[in-house]
């Protein structure tokens, strides 16, 4: 778990951590990272040193909440994400990583999480059905509209409503998250938060790295995203 991954020799100084605690598509994360940046350094890694240095880190998470958050706290990565979002550099969860973040899953019978952001995480349920008395499978899995709800560097120039790729049982909340945080919804029988941002934060319900064009765009916005809530990016700022 400790084995450093880099899928570039690049000496950029755009250097890309995708935090290796062993629950995530980390490899396919950093591919896709790797594809809408081949000048940047991304690197798979659990090692703190090699996150504190870096320009940006993706915090993945796949499976249990349980697991995951029992992995976190083993090797030490709550304190390293805690210090890393401290520094004011970029960050992105996604999914599970996501919901890490804040203070309480249901799942489990209950895990109490990192509470770095505000918002609880709940259970879509077994016997769902929309409107029309349709069933509905969980997890909710596939090919979802996502709603922006403000207007952020992540979302340049992606279209208000693209389809994004989601796996998950579990939802956070509109109504535990604080509006001014809630970057983008969807639907699933409730609305649920599918994109939270805070400061340098910014945490994905859907795996952008499986989301085809508007997922690669989010990504390569995230690649040059400054870790400020403003729609300029690092490049535009270069070309002035």
């Amino acid at each position: 778990m400790n084995q450093n991954t880099s899928t570039s020799t690049s000496t950029n100084t755009n250097k890309i951590v995708v935090i290796d605690y062993g629950m995530g598509n980390l490899h396919s994360v950093a591919s896709a990272l790797s594809h809408v940046a081949p000048d940047a350094e991304v690197v798979i890694s659990a090692d703190p040193e090699q996150v504190r240095s870096a320009d940006r880190v993706v915090f993945p998470g796949v499976g249990a909440i349980r697991d995951c958050m029992g992995a976190i706290r083993t090797e030490g990565v709550d304190r390293v994400v805690a210090e890393f979002i401290a520094t004011g550099k970029p960050l992105l969860a996604i999914c599970v990583g996501m919901q890490a973040l804040l203070r309480h899953s249901e799942e489990n019978q209950g895990i109490t999480c990192l509470g770095l952001l505000a918002g609880e995480v709940r259970f879509f349920g077994k016997n769902l059905h929309d409107g029309a008395g349709n069933h509905m499978k969980v997890p909710h899995m596939g090919w979802n509209q996502v709603q922006q709800n403000a207007k952020h560097p992540l979302w340049e120039d992606i279209e208000q409503n693209a389809r994004f790729y989601f796996v998950h049982s579990f939802y956070v909340a509109c109504e535990s998250v604080n509006d001014a945080s809630v970057a983008g919804t969807c639907d699933y029988n409730t609305e649920f938060v599918a994109a939270i941002s805070k400061e340098n934060v910014f945490a994905v319900q859907f795996h952008p790295e499986k989301s085809h064009t508007a997922g690669l765009q989010l990504l390569r916005n995230f690649s040059q995203w400054n870790g400020q809530a403003s729609s300029e990016t690092e490049l535009e700022k270069a070309a002035k």
